[in-house]
């Protein structure tokens, strides 16, 4: 393909970012003008890709390479397949969205903007790496960016200590999954970093139940695997808005995605060593999230717990080694992201104009901004796997895979799906209806940009509802591929 899309997707932020750092503080409307533009070219060239991969081919497509450090046999090797297409989509809409729902803030916009940029070349990076130095280069490049922005723009009362806490217990990750990084490329014998190549390495069953761990769990923590789960609700909450739905739509993905990518697809045997394990683990994560996001107080703080739960569910995908678990987890990647980008969205506009996120100070919102009270209860209903929403058609495949793996881990999980009902019932009743309070009447319904952002969001979560087509086929390419990994193609 002559049209090198994926440099085009993983680069323009990064000009966009340069070009705002480069203009003065007082060009605003220019500073958010080319962002915009950054995100839109980031969203049309990621659509533009999904739509033209060729489905009955499969594999990965639009390759670019070219060679960087060949003495260490590293390159920029960029490809896209059915698992990681879905997810630069995702990051390409979040973005948009991200942008949109920023467009007023006040606050030294050049550096926010900048850094929002950086971040997401950072994420798509990771989902187009086929390289994989590149891809742990990617990983931690947001590592600075998301710290700072979380300390600058975040909630006054916890951005100290959530940026904090995020940073070192995905920097603690990051460390173990270098280890496990070098163990892969020495163990290889193949002087490469070349995925492809090292798909083919044949490690020993001994090498691969000793460094599996390494690498899955370490790139695990950034998906908030438990109990290394905290600092997400804590980072999610400290973080402003833009940056709360990268971090839950779309960074989560990317710590999961590398968990797959260099885990399951170099390692399989070690997989399934270790994939009992996993199950429990996210297990927990699903059960216990739902239970601590039932019992918040803070509005914004349901929606973090929210999310430990529902990664919980992609992770049992992962684990189950099966094609349906696969396949609803790659599903459930995308819904999440959207769903929760959307939660953190609508979040953030409450916040803005009612100044509390207390579940106890709000009520009857719903008067003063239906629209983010239709967008947040399409959200909720995704949340709780309705039938006709994407969280349906993620979560039903998941329990199918899990059913077949363990019963016990599937009956457990549902458990949770029930109690993810009853806290998206009583935030709804207590945030958006019921009567208003007194010190809520001079909140204003949101701009423009916001019903666009929410307009787009929920549009996505019914579509897929009704036409899983649209994501299926194409996962499905990637998950046959994963399965002739794991032996069962």
């Amino acid at each position: 393909m002559l049209f090198p899309a994926l440099s085009v997707i993983i680069f323009a932020p990064v000009v966009a970012a340069l070009i705002i750092l480069l203009l003065p503080a007082s060009q605003q409307n220019w500073i958010r003008r080319i962002a915009l533009a950054a995100a839109s070219i980031l969203l049309a060239t990621s659509l533009f890709v999904y739509i033209s991969y060729n489905r009955l081919e499969g594999g990965y497509q639009f390759l670019e390479k070219i060679t960087w450090v060949p003495a260490l046999g590293i390159s920029f090797y960029a490809g896209l397949d059915g698992m990681s297409l879905p997810l630069v989509l995702l990051a390409g809409v979040v973005v948009f969205c991200g942008v949109l729902v920023s467009w007023n803030i006040e606050d030294r916009p050049r550096e926010f903007f900048a850094f929002l940029m950086f971040l997401a070349a950072s994420v798509v990076g990771v989902f187009c790496s086929l390289d994989l130095f590149m891809l742990f280069f990617f990983f931690e490049l947001a590592v600075f960016p998301k710290y700072l922005m979380i300390v600058i723009w975040g909630s006054p009362q916890t951005r100290e200590y959530g940026g904090m806490k995020l940073t070192l217990y995905l920097f603690l990750g990051s460390v173990v999954a270098l280890v496990g990084v070098l163990a892969v490329y020495f163990g290889s014998g193949l002087q490469t970093f070349d995925l492809l190549a090292l798909e083919k390495a044949n490690f020993s069953i001994a090498f691969q139940r000793l460094w599996f761990p390494f690498v899955f769990f370490g790139f695990a923590v950034l998906g908030g695997i438990f109990p290394f789960y905290s600092w997400a609700p804590d980072g999610h909450v400290a973080a402003p808005t833009a940056i709360s739905m990268l971090l839950a739509g779309v960074e989560m993905k990317v710590g999961a995605f590398a968990a797959l990518r260099i885990g399951i697809m170099l390692m399989p045997e070690g997989a399934k060593i270790w994939a009992p394990l996993i199950l429990g683990l996210a297990t927990v994560n699903v059960v216990y999230g739902a239970f601590l996001a039932m019992n918040q107080t803070d509005f914004k703080y349901v929606i973090g717990f929210s999310s430990v739960s529902h990664m919980g569910l992609v992770l049992i995908g992962f684990a189950t080694l099966s094609r349906e678990g696969l396949l609803g987890a790659g599903m459930q990647m995308f819904s999440h992201g959207i769903m929760t980008a959307l939660f953190f969205a609508v979040v953030g506009m409450v916040y803005d104009r009612a100044h509390t996120r207390e579940l106890a100070r709000l009520g009857g919102l719903v008067q003063k901004m239906p629209w983010a009270a239709v967008g947040f209860i399409i959200g909720g209903l995704v949340s709780m796997g309705m039938p006709g929403f994407s969280g349906f058609v993620a979560e039903f495949p998941i329990f199918m895979g899990a059913w077949r793996a363990a019963p016990l881990v599937a009956i457990i999980s549902i458990l949770g799906v029930l109690v993810t009902a009853g806290y998206i019932f009583i935030v709804i009743r207590r945030v958006f209806f019921g009567n208003l309070p007194a010190e809520l009447e001079p909140v204003r319904e949101i701009i423009l940009q916001d019903k666009a952002a929410i307009a787009l969001l929920s549009f996505l979560m019914v579509i897929l509802g009704w036409m899983p087509s649209l994501m299926t086929k194409t996962l499905q390419t990637g998950v046959d591929r994963v399965l002739l990994l794991l032996g069962g193609g």
